[in-house]
């Protein structure tokens, strides 16, 4: 089956041949839907997510790889309930967008594209730049200005131009789309290329758990591209027979910032106040692809969790004392794991995912913030 470009609000469709980044529409793109692979098509002399790369949309014979993938399912209980944490921190760059970021960029590459643009509060840039060097690219990275600097610090040494954006991370996504016509935009929240990478999560959930899927999977949710990538992988997944039933995704998002959570929770957008919040990771104003994340948790049985400065800061703690050092934004699962059990949403039987995003080597002054340590 061959894929193409697809606007998901037209149903407009262009072929994978061009490289684009948005519909003419000005709308985010997605695929149109893949048939799956099954565990014979699995690449078994490969570790890490370019085993599953039968799935992907277009064929790459020289994926640009720094060992992404493959990332521990370790179990630990907590809250009274056994649950297994998939540790994505401990990818190359830190973060889970290191999957997306060498999907994308492997596919763009073989398309041609030498320079990209990238917009972020830090890990999707710090992949970017390193995936881009790795590959021989150039890469221009947009940041808030109040992004860590263990994060532009990280992308710079990769040979990244860093340009540090006054303002909210929407100005500096508004700055980005302005440049896309100078440099071709190779954004995380944008190209669908990089939720192919995600998807890998799901395709190797299935192989973790022995070809099954769980019963649940809770992610930290800014633009939500894990929560997309998820329900295209275990939908492909469902659609090649490989799986009975779809795992029930549950997107968490801070208070302080939960465009995506209040709009599930009240069945419509709705206005949303917006300030400052330790899982900066999570702070995504305007989420483009709002409708989609929202079909995705709708379609899957899911739901949406938002949790206070306090519980996220919490839960950073108490996973750090179990041995998972991982940044406030990849915490917040744990803090929604509570949650979801004292609602009968879930239930300790079942198998549940809490997805840990990134390191907490990337929030070294914000952990040391919560321990009262001076630096």
């Amino acid at each position: 089956m061959t894929a193409s470009y697809l606007d998901p609000r037209s149903g407009e469709t262009w072929p994978l041949e061009v490289p684009r980044w948005r519909a003419d529409a000005g709308t985010p793109l997605m695929l149109t839907p893949l048939p799956g692979i099954g565990r014979d098509d699995i690449d078994k002399g490969v570790r890490g997510l370019w085993r599953y790369r039968a799935a992907l949309p277009l064929r790459c014979d020289r994926p640009i790889s720094l060992g992404e993938g493959a990332t521990p399912l370790i179990p630990r209980r907590l809250h009274g309930a056994d649950v297994l944490l998939k540790c994505e921190y401990v990818s190359a760059t830190g973060s889970f967008k290191d999957r997306g970021a060498s999907v994308m960029l492997s596919l763009l590459r073989d398309q041609g594209i030498a320079a990209v643009l990238e917009d972020s509060s830090g890990n999707g840039g710090a992949a970017v730049a390193a995936y881009a060097a790795a590959g021989g690219m150039q890469a221009t990275i947009m940041a808030p200005d109040s992004t860590s600097p263990a994060k532009t610090v990280a992308m710079r040494a990769c040979g990244a131009t860093v340009e540090l954006i006054p303002g909210s991370r929407q100005a500096t996504s508004d700055a980005a789309v302005a440049r896309s016509d100078s440099i071709f935009y190779a954004s995380h929240n944008w190209q669908p290329f990089f939720l192919h990478g995600t998807k890998t999560l799901a395709y190797e959930l299935w192989e973790d758990l022995g070809f099954r899927a769980p019963d649940n999977v809770i992610v930290p949710c800014g633009a939500g591209s894990n929560v997309l990538g998820c329900e295209i992988g275990f939908s492909e997944l469902l659609r090649a027979g490989q799986i009975d039933t779809m795992p029930r995704i549950f997107a968490v998002q801070p208070e302080n910032c939960a465009p995506i959570a209040a709009a599930f929770l009240a069945g419509e957008p709705v206005d949303v106040e917006v300030r400052p919040t330790i899982a900066e990771g999570t702070a995504i104003a305007v989420p483009v692809r709002l409708p989609e994340v929202l079909g995705a948790l709708r379609e899957t049985g899911g739901g949406a969790v938002t949790l206070s400065e306090a519980e996220i800061a919490h839960a950073a703690l108490e996973l750090a004392r179990g041995g998972q050092y991982v940044e406030p934004t990849a915490a917040q699962p744990a803090a929604a794991l509570a949650k979801l059990l004292a609602s009968g949403a879930i239930t300790p039987g079942q198998t549940t995912v809490l997805v840990l995003t990134g390191s907490g080597l990337k929030a070294t002054p914000r952990i040391a913030e919560l321990l009262g340590v001076a630096l």
